[in-house]
């Protein structure tokens, strides 16, 4: 879902009902549109607005937490892969190899996190660990310690490279998730009726309409900032990679 077409799509839906209120205005005798008629059809506005302020609220605030949940997991998954290559930098000249695969292997999962974060990849796809990732588990358990301090570094490498991996499939779990689009259909017929109940009873002139015009704008920039929150690897307001991507520096600097 695209949320940049999607919440144009809303705004020509939101400013539409401006317009159609003023059909309906023109079309209706004015007995229609005073008194008791008045009065019902602004408490029904007032309903739909707090219904509609609530659910926006709440969907902001969740695709809010969603994007900072993700960014601190992979400020987390940063700090780990920076804490496993001092572990093993501190472990000895033995694990030279190891931290050569660690920087390769970071390059790959970065790659594998974002692709697997943007729309139209396929969410029913296993997880699957790839082989440099496998190769690293493997080339960690080759190690053979010959003191005291050397055992405890592979054992709190080994726990670090744990927690990596629980972090990365956590990543690909959480994937996905935007806003259903039935939720969508029915917030913006909301805020169109809502614009047509105003455009309703007010004058039917270009400040009128200039005006109502600024209020759908910003009700779809609501929209558009839900949208881009709740897919926190594509778009304008994307989690970055450049901090994990170049956690680790050259070998030998």
């Amino acid at each position: 879902m695209n949320p940049l077409l999607t919440s144009l799509a809303a705004f020509a839906c939101i400013f539409g009902g401006t317009f159609l209120g003023i059909f309906i205005r023109h079309k209706l005798p004015d007995r229609h549109l005073s008194g008791d008629t008045k009065d019902i059809v602004r408490q029904g506005t007032t309903l739909i607005a707090t219904l509609a302020s609530l659910v926006l609220g709440l969907l902001i605030a969740s695709a809010s937490g969603k994007y900072e949940t993700q960014s601190s997991q992979i400020k987390q998954l940063t700090a780990n892969v920076v804490l496993l290559d001092n572990t093993l930098e501190l472990y000895g000249q033995e694990s030279l190899p190891l931290r050569t695969m660690l920087r390769q292997d970071t390059g790959i999962v970065v790659d594998r996190i974002w692709a697997e974060n943007r729309p139209g990849f396929g969410k029913t796809r296993p997880f699957k660990a790839s082989a440099q990732g496998l190769s690293l588990y493997s080339e960690l358990f080759k190690l053979a310690p010959k003191t005291d301090e050397q055992r405890f570094l592979q054992a709190r490498a080994n726990d670090t490279l744990i927690e990596i991996g629980k972090e990365r499939l956590l990543l690909f779990t959480s994937a996905g998730g935007t806003i259903p689009i039935p939720f969508l259909i029915v917030l913006v017929g909301w805020l169109a009726l809502i614009f047509a109940s105003i455009s309703l009873f007010a004058e039917s002139n270009a400040r009128t309409i200039a005006i109502l015009c600024i209020f759908s704008f910003a009700a779809s920039a609501a929209i558009f900032l839900i949208l881009e929150l709740s897919q926190p690897f594509t778009g304008l307001m994307m989690i970055s990679d450049e901090p994990l991507r170049n956690a680790l520096g050259p070998l030998g600097n």
